[in-house]
């Protein structure tokens, strides 16, 4: 019996695109133009401003390409385009990555066990992750829901006295599940709390 080899499909990534099109890969016929020195010098064929633009030591740069005619600029795209990477990982640094970290509770849980669940608590949120505490019934414990609620509401409270926290999701019941979703409250957040309070 002959062997069927199956080969995989390859894919080819598309080189990224320029987002900021530039000499000649401006590809319209006329453009709107800006000097070095911020002059408007108004619109010009593309070949033209390019030429003007070379003639200075400098590049045509499309800095608005989806206006009608596209805003190009006379600039050093090296330095331009260092410029924006820079800007884009300021950006990226700025948006913070937050886990969401379980923490387990029991309607039988001892002192002890509770105030380590607080610190440890307390600790996510301080370094900006959400806590999803949860509390899970077995057997008699079924029969008594109001238990799980209240430890919910104590664990909340208790919290509430170290740190500033914002509940995401209310204490939510899935058949012997109880959940709820404490976030850290920033100082904006406080702010404004306080101005609408």
């Amino acid at each position: 019996m002959k062997r069927i080899r199956f080969r995989r499909k390859q894919t080819f990534q598309k080189p990224p695109q320029e987002i900021y099109p530039v000499n000649e890969k401006i590809r319209v016929p006329e453009v709107r133009v800006i000097d070095e020195n911020g002059q408007m010098l108004g619109v010009l064929p593309t070949q033209k401003a390019i030429l003007l633009a070379k003639e200075k030591g400098l590049d045509l740069v499309a800095v608005s390409p989806k206006a009608v005619p596209p805003v190009a600029k006379f600039i050093n795209y090296g330095s331009f385009k260092y410029q924006q990477e820079k800007t884009l990982k300021k950006q990226k640094s700025l948006q913070k990555k937050t886990d969401t970290k379980s923490i387990r509770l029991s309607p039988r849980i001892g002192n002890h066990d509770f105030n380590v669940r607080i610190n440890q608590a307390e600790k996510f949120l301080n370094k900006g992750d959400k806590i999803s505490a949860e509390i899970f019934l077995k057997g008699r414990e079924r029969q008594h829901p109001e238990l799980a609620k209240e430890l919910m509401e104590k664990f909340v409270k208790t919290l509430e006295e170290k740190i500033k926290i914002k509940l995401e999701q209310e204490i939510k019941r899935q058949g012997n599940k109880f959940t709820i979703i404490i976030a850290p409250k920033s100082d904006v957040e406080e702010e404004t709390d306080k101005k609408t309070g």
